[in-house]
């Protein structure tokens, strides 16, 4: 009996010694997935990459494309390791210490076997069965957020504060919307359509999102919105235990760091690089987890993520995709998230929101917490007074930019956010002053010097080349295309562009922000390129009304200090380059008529108007040729942004001062701005139709013009004989003819009838009671029957 227990001892002793042994080994095969372990390998293999590559088995053809892709001998060695690991379905440290032994490389087993040990050493082994308790780190993680996010530094810090933005106080006025049916118009520019959403979106409070868990959550927005706001205040209501309460572990990770990380073959790895301190090989799987990766739109490998290829060569792209086994938030903007949103075809518990940025006291708060006393009014009476820095004023990067442009100018001119162009100059004016100049040169002295002109052209280049390629991340050797010495350079290039080292020791790039990218791509447009290359170039659609704005010739405008940076470029041709565009468009619209495209046919004449006014053109008579091919109608409604009618407005002013007489006005909105009203005013001095779709309130506003014909459609609204009286009889009195259809249930169909007969009529038509009546005595003849009908 002792003997069979002796042996039963001594069996159970070998197993405990086996298991250890597999678990020592498990160790080391892991090692080959940790990073640190592949840079340091990678570091001492150096130029004998190759002769290693041929030992795994790597073809020849395979390692010559390493060779031409990769710049520098580390980069080499690692995407060879990283490679053979693709290749070969079970990797591991004796297969490679194999192909060491028969190159004669020693040195290199042993440097194996020295990286082997520091990994398992017993302060290491002691550091990772610490972190085996979920509780402790959770609670690492929710210190680690608390500790690092409360505040963020970004490019629209505070006046007061030029360092931080306090997130626990300054997010919660941004709206947010519903975004399942607010996919992107193919034909509108981002920053169109977002101006067009502020007008019809309903807010949904953040705790109705957020205190729910959702399996997948997808957030959009327009550059500078307050994604990355959201996202990190999210992560301080976690840490705090005020949402997401069932998920024991939460992972931020942003796309413009993962971008340089492109070899990590899983998810234990990329968690073992971003949070190696807190997880370290800790097994996530087996408990509630929730991802948030963080602006979608600067993934240097989106393409490759939306095309989902089984054989992309960047293991990164296939971690986001195991990422969506596990519940995850992912927000970008718009146009990237659309594309996501097409490969994300799974049935599951998904909300779909998008960022409106501040809401009206967001504005109130920003502006009270953030601008210096004395500068308060000033900013609120400029975003009282400018339609473009009151609709842009949601946005936190142009409101903050806004604040500091209208704060630091001792003489802020009246028409600094006259319009886009205006804004997007001043924004970029006041960057190079920040972050180029640095010093008290004035804009005026800087841009005097033909070297500084070069250089802002330089940066408007690299922005223009990469905005038409969409790319948002780039290597040197991209800007090296067509920035031909831009190595011995670079320094000075930082601040508009910014450098980030990834872990292979290379370097990838961004500008500071897309704002600045898309402006600077108009510059470039207008400065180097003729008007039938912007016209054909798809890409630039959305900058077209900016660079046309660039030809105004408004001295106390900044935008002087931008349009003269091409010597070759001459001034005096902007009229002719104004026209083509503008002839060009107004052909674009006639062709949609043609077929039957309405709705690119209004795209085309809204951009016309939204182009006129950003150059703050008159109607030359070069103009006026294809202006007359067309005739012109405004329309009135809730679709309307305040800048289109801003626009609108311009042009109608110069239209019907140059003489011309408008085809049409409609009016289909009853609650009417200030600029809405000056615009209806405006149009009936001139005009041949009017049409009025519902009640109007113009408060006082007479009209004074004769009109040609005026139709009146409110047969669904039931209105007194005062609100008719006020609103509508004074059309009616300067009309000579009239389409009237009234609600069924009017009682003052007899005054009516009156008010009309006075009037000298050409054509009267008259809908009542589901009747057309064609004159006065018909109409009589009917309410006389009526009445005796129902006197019986």
């Amino acid at each position: 009996m002792r003997k069979f227990t002796q042996n039963t001892s001594n069996q159970h002793a070998i197993k405990i010694k086996m298991a250890q042994n597999n678990t020592y080994a498990k160790k080391h095969e892991n090692i080959l997935y940790s990073q640190e372990f592949k840079l340091n390998f990678s570091k001492s293999v150096r130029v004998d990459w190759k002769i290693l590559g041929l030992w795994l088995n790597i073809e020849e053809n395979c390692i010559d494309t390493i060779d031409h892709d990769k710049p520098n001998t580390l980069e080499k060695a690692y995407k060879m390791l990283t490679t053979w690991m693709q290749m070969n379905d079970n990797p591991t440290l004796e297969k490679l210490k194999t192909a060491l032994r028969n190159m004669d490389r020693i040195d290199l087993i042993r440097k194996i076997d020295e990286l082997t040990k520091t990994s398992s050493s017993p302060e290491s082994s002691t550091r990772t069965s610490s972190k085996k308790d979920i509780s402790e780190i959770c609670t690492a993680l929710k210190s680690f957020y608390l500790t690092n996010y409360g505040k963020i530094n970004e490019v629209q810090v505070p006046l007061k504060s030029p360092a931080n933005v306090d997130l626990m106080h300054k997010f919660v006025d941004l709206c947010i919307v519903d975004a399942v049916n607010a996919q992107t118009d193919a034909v509108l520019s981002e920053r169109k359509e977002f101006l067009q959403k502020q007008l019809r979106y309903t807010p949904i409070p953040y705790s109705e999102i957020f205190m729910k868990d959702k399996s997948v959550t997808i957030i959009s927005g327009i550059a500078g919105i307050g994604k990355t706001w959201l996202l990190r205040k999210c992560l301080l209501d976690w840490s705090n235990g005020l949402i997401w309460k069932n998920f024991k572990l939460v992972f931020y990770l942003e796309c413009r760091r993962l971008n340089q990380y492109q070899n990590i073959f899983n998810i234990h790895e990329l968690l073992n690089v971003f949070y190696k301190d807190i997880i370290n090989d800790f097994d996530i799987s087996t408990h509630s987890t929730l991802f948030i990766i963080d602006g979608l739109d600067e993934f240097k490998y989106l393409n490759e993520l939306i095309n989902c290829s089984s054989s992309c060569n960047y293991p990164i792209v296939n971690v986001l995709k195991e990422i969506r086994k596990y519940k995850y938030v992912v927000a970008g903007r718009v146009y990237a998230i659309d594309q996501y949103q097409s490969i994300s075809t799974e049935d599951c518990d998904k909300i779909n929101i998008q960022i409106m940025g501040f809401n009206e006291d967001g504005i109130n708060n920003y502006i009270e917490n953030n601008v210096l006393e004395e500068k308060k009014d000033v900013v609120k009476a400029t975003l009282k007074e400018s339609a473009i820095a009151k609709s842009m004023s949601s946005v936190p990067f142009y409101l903050s930019f806004m604040c500091r442009i209208i704060s630091n100018s001792k003489s802020l001119y009246k028409n600094s956010f006259l319009t886009m162009t205006d804004l997007y100059a001043n924004i970029f004016l006041h960057f190079l002053q920040k972050h180029i100049i640095k010093n008290n040169e004035s804009i005026f002295q800087f841009m005097k010097n033909d070297c500084n002109k070069e250089y802002i052209l330089n940066i408007c280049k690299i922005a223009y080349q990469l905005f038409v390629e969409n790319k948002v991340i780039f290597s040197k050797e991209d800007i090296q295309t067509f920035i031909n010495d831009f190595d011995k350079n670079e320094e000075n290039f930082f601040g508009f562009i910014e450098r980030i080292e990834t872990s292979l020791g290379e370097y990838i790039y961004q500008l500071a922000h897309l704002t600045i990218m898309e402006f600077c791509a108009s510059i470039y447009a207008y400065n180097c390129l003729s008007s039938e290359e912007i016209m054909t170039n798809e890409k630039l659609k959305s900058c077209l009304s900016m660079i046309c704005g660039l030809t105004n010739k408004n001295q106390n405008s900044s935008l002087k200090f931008l349009v003269n940076l091409n010597p070759l470029k001459k001034s005096c041709e902007d009229s002719l380059f104004l026209f083509s565009i503008f002839d060009r468009l107004l052909k674009l619209s006639h062709q949609s008529i043609e077929e039957n495209d309405f709705q690119l046919e209004t795209y085309y004449v809204d951009l016309f108007i939204e182009c006129f006014y950003e150059s703050q053109s008159s109607l030359t008579d070069e103009i006026k040729l294809f202006v007359d091919e067309r005739q012109w109608e405004i329309l009135i409604d809730d679709g309307k942004t305040s800048y289109e009618t801003s626009c609108e407005n311009y042009f109608v002013n110069h239209y019907i001062k140059s003489g011309r007489k408008l085809s049409r006005l409609s009016v289909r909105k009853n609650i009417l701005s200030d600029e809405e009203k000056n615009l209806i005013i405006q149009c009936s001095t001139n005009v041949r139709v009017v049409g009025f779709n519902c009640p109007i309130k113009l408060e006082g506003l007479k009209p004074k013009d004769k009109i040609e014909m005026l139709v009146i459609y409110i047969s669904h609204y039931l209105i007194t004989k005062k609100e008719f009286e006020e609103n509508f009889l004074p059309w009616i009195n300067l009309c000579e003819q009239l389409d009237l259809s009234l609600h069924d249930d009017i009682d003052f169909i007899e005054e009516i009838c009156e008010w009309i007969r006075c009037l000298n009529l050409k054509l009267l038509l008259i809908n009542y009671r589901e009747k057309d009546f064609n004159n006065l005595d018909e109409l009589k003849n009917f309410i006389t029957q009526k009445k005796v009908l129902y006197l019986k």
